[in-house]
């Protein structure tokens, strides 16, 4: 692929996803060659490219305080440890959207939210659980296996009601520590919020950002794929054998 093709193409990408670095860019363009059957660039090339023509992320002139924390959230196998976490979107009009959300801590899939102008409760909460069981396993009272539900200590998640209710439908409620607050970090980065100038334009487009980190946000930690990309592979694995 000549240069030029190959800036062409980058440029594309990076003007709809300007957070992306050479890395997750380079994982965008192999995805394309596959689909393509053409040959995919060398990542080492990818980033000569974007830096030769200024496209690489800058790095921020602050330093970041590292926060340790205690044991291994990722897991090896689907369906064993999911981790629900919040986050706070800041509307353009001031207001703000809270949102919950769901992964599983093998495949990094958004398997379900809840979002809300107020105060996510544990109502709330529980209604996540309901949907991230649904999405799995289909309309059942109660997964086969027990599964880890993994948070903070939020009163949401902590609430007994809620405890309760995870128990009754197979989950196993698991917090991490106070002072540990990155051992959940797998499960900040999964929305990229742009055009936000209300509370109802952004819950209206959460499904769509959601499908974006599914199907197209590559993960280091998944080879540079996207959940979904993972969840075919390991599925197409597993068929062979």
């Amino acid at each position: 692929m000549p240069d030029a093709d190959l800036v062409a193409d980058i440029r594309a990408l990076v003007a709809d996803l300007p957070t992306y670095g050479y890395r997750r860019v380079h994982a965008l363009l192999r995805r394309q060659a596959e689909q393509t059957g053409r040959a995919a660039p060398n990542p080492k090339r990818v980033y000569r490219v974007m830096k030769v023509h200024g496209l690489l992320l800058q790095r921020g002139g602050g330093r970041h305080e590292e926060r340790r924390h205690d044991g291994r959230v990722a897991v090896d196998q689907r369906n064993t440890r999911w981790c629900s976490d919040g986050l706070e979107i800041a509307c353009d009009n001031g207001k703000k959207v809270r949102v919950a959300f769901a992964l599983d801590c093998c495949d990094r899939e958004a398997m379900g939210h809840v979002a809300t102008t107020s105060g996510i409760t544990a109502e709330d909460v529980q209604d996540l659980m309901v949907a991230t069981v649904e999405h799995r396993y289909g309309r059942v009272s109660r997964v086969l296996q027990p599964i880890e539900w993994l948070t903070d200590n939020g009163s949401c998640y902590t609430a007994r009601d809620t405890r309760t209710f995870a128990r009754d439908i197979g989950l196993v409620p698991r917090t991490t520590p106070v002072s540990s607050p990155m051992s959940n970090g797998m499960a900040e980065e999964f929305v990229r919020v742009n055009s936000k100038p209300d509370a109802q334009t952004v819950i209206a487009q959460l499904p769509a950002w959601l499908d974006h980190y599914n199907e197209v946000l590559p993960h280091r930690a998944l080879g540079y794929r996207s959940p979904r990309e993972f969840i075919a592979t390991t599925r197409e694995a597993l068929s062979a054998i």
